[in-house]
């Protein structure tokens, strides 16, 4: 009983420090995923360098604001960033009229290397805004906030079970690779290799089943009937307000080098 009444309290601990350091505490949930969406829908639809410039610098100043870079987070932008390198090397090399250097049958364009550091802004700008707004908020929140807004509940139940039970998969995935690494599989490039990881995926996939089974199961004797009620309802306060007034003229000052 003690233990439980310890690790529920290190999990509460965690979570308010996770809010805290997000900075945006206090922040209706529904305001953050609306900033999110007028945000990204901004800078996807910008084109001049100096826009996506200032929206890139305006994430990194809320970032380190809020502190969402902090603890290794910032490895979220390492496969981002990986792709934006991949086009930086293909991009320039599909053709333009403008080159900028050769490098024996294959010249690099002007044109293809700008459109792949406008990619690279944009991508970034974006991941990071989603970081910096929706850093320390819980799904659970996330999920009520979809439902007020009015999202279909199934695309609402698909994320939320989707974000619950990855860590459920990636522990079943973990068990199977030990159970096979403690009968002597040592992984190769020929048939044997192949087969087992098939057979690897095959029974990732059929328990993977057998649990959506159960848990459905489990729900419809718990009474569920297709639809999580909302017990939570948000409100608007002040501090929402001032964070959208803050939020709105960024994004004007991004939307007016745009257009300038």
């Amino acid at each position: 009983m003690a233990k439980a009444i310890d690790r529920s309290a290190v999990s509460d601990a965690s979570t308010a420090w996770s809010l805290k350091r997000s900075g945006l505490d206090g922040v209706d949930p529904r305001t953050l995923l609306i900033a999110c969406v007028l945000f990204s829908l901004v800078v996807a639809s910008a084109d001049s360098m100096p826009a996506l410039t200032a929206a890139l610098g305006l994430t990194l100043i809320a970032a380190g604001l809020t502190g969402t870079l902090a603890q290794g987070h910032w490895k979220r932008l390492v496969p981002v960033n990986v792709f934006v390198l991949l086009l930086l090397v293909l991009l320039p090399c599909s053709g333009g009229s403008t080159p900028v250097g050769t490098m024996g049958p294959v010249v690099f364009a002007e044109e293809g290397l700008q459109l792949a550091i406008q990619i690279g802004l944009k991508a970034n700008a974006i991941v990071l805004g989603v970081m910096v707004l929706l850093h320390g908020l819980e799904i659970a929140a996330l999920g009520h906030a979809l439902g007020h807004l009015g999202v279909p509940q199934k695309l609402t139940h698909l994320l939320l079970f989707t974000v619950r039970y990855l860590d459920v998969l990636h522990r079943e995935y973990l068990r199977l690779r030990a159970a096979m690494k403690t009968r002597g599989f040592r992984p190769g490039v020929d048939w044997h290799t192949y087969r087992t990881i098939g057979y690897l995926v095959g029974m990732l996939l059929v328990r993977s089943l057998d649990r959506a089974e159960r848990i459905v199961a489990a729900m419809k004797c718990r009474g569920f009937r297709g639809r999580f009620y909302l017990l939570d309802r948000f409100a608007f306060s002040v501090r929402d307000v001032w964070f959208s007034a803050v939020f709105l003229l960024a994004l004007a000052a991004v939307a007016a080098l745009e257009w300038s």
